[in-house]
C-alpha cells in the first residue's frame, strides 16, 4: 500500500512516517499543504493519501478542499482526514453522497498504530472508516433534521391517524383508547414539534399533520 502524507506539523508528519514505515507501508510523500498534496497525488497515485483539514496558508480548511478534489479528480484514490476535532460540517462535505473509500479520524487515533494501520487499508479497499465521535455527530444531526425522532411509538400512531383527517374520537376508537388519552398525546407530539399554544389547536393540528408529510 502506498500513502502520500499532508500536515503541517512537522513533529506529527515525521510521526506518522516512521509509524508507517515501521508498519511496511511505503509514504511516497509527505507534504506540508494542500497544493503540494495534490500535485504528490497526482505525481504518485498513491492508495490512499492521508491528510490534515486545517493547513497552510489559512489554516481554515485547505486540507479538506484538497481532499474534496482528490475524490473529484482520482476517485480510485482513497482519502483519510485527520482532525484535532469533529468539525461536522467538514465531516458531511467530505462524505457527500459517495462512501466508499474514504475516512475520518480524530487525530488521537493515530496514537494506536494497529487501528490506524486498519483504517487506511479499508479505506485503501473501499471503505468507510468512521471516528466514533464523527457517527455521534451523524446521529445527532439525524435526529435533529427529523422533527418526529422525539415522538414515542403511540405518539407516531396518534399522528398518523391525525394525516388520515381522524377526530380525536376516531383516534380514540381506531387506538382503542380513551379520549382524554387521546388529547394527552396530541398534546405531546405539539409540545415535541415545538408547535406554540399561541397558534391555537386547529392552527396546530395541521402544522402538525405537514410536519408528519414532510418528515
Amino acid at each position: 500500500m502506498r500513502v502520500v502524507i499532508a500536515e503541517d506539523s512537522a513533529l506529527l508528519r515525521k510521526g506518522i512516517v516512521l509509524l508507517l514505515t515501521e508498519a511496511g507501508i511505503e509514504v511516497a510523500a509527505a507534504v506540508e499543504d494542500g497544493e503540494a498534496l495534490l500535485r504528490a497525488v497526482e505525481e504518485h497515485r498513491p492508495d490512499v493519501c492521508v491528510t490534515d483539514v486545517r493547513m497552510p496558508p489559512t489554516f481554515v480548511d485547505e486540507g479538506l478542499r484538497a481532499a474534496l478534489a482528490i475524490r473529484a479528480q482520482w476517485p480510485g484514490i482513497g482519502v483519510l482526514v485527520l482532525s484535532q476535532y469533529v468539525e461536522e460540517r467538514y465531516a458531511f462535505d467530505l462524505i457527500g453522497d459517495e462512501t466508499s473509500g474514504v475516512g475520518y479520524l480524530l487525530k488521537d487515533r493515530v496514537d494506536d498504530v494497529d487501528d490506524f494501520v486498519t483504517a487506511l487499508e479499508r479505506v485503501a479497499a473501499g471503505e468507510t472508516v468512521l471516528d466514533t465521535e464523527v457517527v455521534k455527530q451523524f446521529l445527532t444531526r439525524s435526529r435533529r433534521q427529523n422533527p418526529l425522532s422525539e415522538l414515542t411509538v403511540r405518539e407516531r400512531e396518534v399522528l398518523a391517524l391525525m394525516a388520515e383527517g381522524e377526530s380525536n374520537a376516531g383516534i380514540a376508537e381506531a387506538l382503542t383508547i380513551s379520549h382524554s388519552a387521546v388529547g394527552k398525546h396530541i398534546n405531546n407530539i405539539f409540545m415535541k414539534l415545538d408547535l406554540p399554544p399561541a397558534d391555537g389547536g386547529g392552527h396546530r393540528r395541521v402544522l402538525a399533520v405537514l410536519r408528519y408529510l414532510g418528515a
